[in-house]
């Protein structure tokens, strides 16, 4: 199965608080966090949330 990752914005300023990231079986190995952004104010200040 892909890996699914939760994230949270980190924007004081932003409306949404987490969102799920579903990738595909070839995702590449060294594909993060750090190339994502909010989808709702474009931020990078992300965090992985660690269930």
């Amino acid at each position: 199965m892909p890996p699914t990752q939760e994230v949270a914005c980190e924007n004081d300023d932003c409306f949404l608080d987490m969102f799920e990231n579903h990738y595909t079986y070839d995702v590449p190995e060294d594909y993060g966090i750090d190339e994502l952004a909010c989808p709702v104010c474009q931020g990078t200040d992300l965090r992985a949330i660690e269930l």
